[in-house]
């Protein structure tokens, strides 16, 4: 593995074993937040978070996962386990020790995975779910309140017959919320979401909507022995509260649950004021 930057020197890539140019921000100094952003971002997504915890007194480190943003295009690892294996290779590389590892959507299924395979020996101190994907999105025999395979087929469709509308129509819709009624909608969110959904692949974000939706992290949660906070919009479109967060929490050895009312799946942005000082609280406890 090699560098282009030498660690906490701002941002910088990683070549991961298979050639995988892994892109990241590295800033400040202190106990380390790392940072999973949601299909199909990037690591711009948690401007709001980085640029408080920074201000607060943390190292604050945040990655364009693997054919998202500003990392390589790949065609192939585009699933949890190479993800989470990325993430291993970042924190080593940087050194991360004692660290809280906070994961939005598919970003909160690849920190189940990566905690609960490559947490131990002092690496993870606390983990936060946020509007996460875990235990499985997918509706089957033992998960019959998840969502149809229709419903992330009709994604891979929208996705492959134009994904520039595709990725206009949900922030303007769904993602943040923006389609109840009265919501104060941004021009600015939607466009900055559009922006980072069209700077990663077509291939890797064709993938990862079976790497979201099928992945079943029912064991990483079990397995996980470190606190975890687990926040949750009960009017999530994205990732229904039922079937995701009020499962998590029963999964979890030593978990607390954070309801929401009316926040949406993008509530990091739209909230950032109330989740950041929830995710401080939970950070100094």
């Amino acid at each position: 593995m090699t560098s282009q930057t030498k660690p906490g020197s701002g941002s910088g890539t990683i070549t991961t074993r298979d050639g995988t140019q892994i892109y990241y921000k590295d800033w400040g100094t202190g106990q380390p937040v790392v940072f999973h952003h949601g299909w199909p971002l990037s690591s711009d997504d948690w401007d709001a978070q980085m640029l408080f915890f920074v201000s607060q007194g943390y190292r604050v480190i945040a990655h364009d996962r693997r054919g998202h943003g500003r990392s390589t295009q790949t065609d192939i690892g585009n699933e949890m386990d190479t993800y989470a294996a990325d993430v291993a290779e970042l924190a080593a590389h940087l050194d991360l020790k004692n660290a809280i590892h906070v994961g939005h959507s598919t970003g909160g299924g690849e920190v189940a995975r990566y905690v609960a395979k490559y947490g131990a020996g002092g690496r993870v101190a606390k983990a936060v779910l946020i509007g996460a994907v875990p235990p499985i999105m997918l509706k089957t025999a033992a998960n019959p309140g998840g969502l149809p395979i229709e419903v992330f087929d009709g994604f891979r469709s929208a996705q492959a017959a134009n994904r520039a509308q595709f990725f206009r129509d949900v922030p303007s819709g769904p993602f943040y919320g923006f389609n109840r009624p009265g919501a104060e909608v941004s021009q600015g969110v939607i466009d900055n979401w559009w922006r980072q959904g069209m700077m990663g692949g077509t291939k890797a974000h064709y993938d990862c909507i079976k790497a979201f939706s099928e992945t079943d992290f029912t064991e990483d949660l079990k397995a996980i022995d470190v606190p975890v906070l687990v926040m949750h919009g009960d009017d999530d479109q994205i990732v229904p509260i039922a079937d995701s967060a009020l499962l998590t929490i029963k999964l979890l050895k030593e978990g607390e649950l954070k309801v929401y009312k009316g926040f949406p799946h993008g509530m990091a942005t739209t909230h950032a004021d109330i989740v950041n000082a929830d995710l401080l609280a939970f950070f100094k406890a």
